[in-house]
């Protein structure tokens, strides 16, 4: 997520219901570039060949071709750094507590969600993706600097030695 571009959401969920009500929660929000699908697998292909930039993800947990903690199993292979949240109906909540620690969820939310407890989440979770990318650009400006001292340090040695 650049400073100043809006941050992207990667939303699959197979009920085409819930996807126009995050759609129409997101479009009040209306900061947020939205990826949607219905399907886990095509998310993942578009995901694989579009090399997309993505902030945050939030996947359903009972999907038809694939459940939610191994799609995003599969996300966090490819996009280690970005927040996974899952959405899981009430039933479900036992085993979004185990994906927690299984595939390093950022967070679970319960259907129905209530949409002040969404936007809270979500903006803690881009702020962490954000936080997560000035700690990379520091730690090159560290190494960067690193290198330049140690070119200076070979050539103090050199005109001395």
């Amino acid at each position: 997520m650049t400073e100043n571009s809006n941050p992207t959401i990667l939303l699959v969920d197979d009920e085409e219901m819930v996807l126009n009500s995050m759609k129409s929660f997101f479009a009040i929000e209306n900061n947020y570039n939205l990826m949607t699908y219905t399907s886990p697998l095509k998310a993942l292909e578009d995901l694989n060949r579009n090399h997309a930039h993505v902030d945050l993800v939030i996947s359903d947990y009972l999907m038809p071709e694939m459940d939610g903690i191994t799609f995003l199993a599969k996300v966090k292979e490819k996009l280690p750094m970005v927040p996974r949240i899952l959405l899981t109906g009430y039933a479900d909540k036992e085993n979004a507590i185990k994906a927690i620690n299984n595939v390093g969820l950022y967070q679970y939310i319960e259907k129905p969600w209530d949409n002040e407890d969404l936007k809270l989440v979500i903006r803690n979770g881009l702020e962490k993706t954000t936080l997560l990318h000035q700690l990379e650009e520091k730690v090159r400006e560290v190494e960067r600097a690193q290198r330049e001292l140690s070119e200076v340090q070979k050539d103090i040695l050199r005109v001395f030695a």
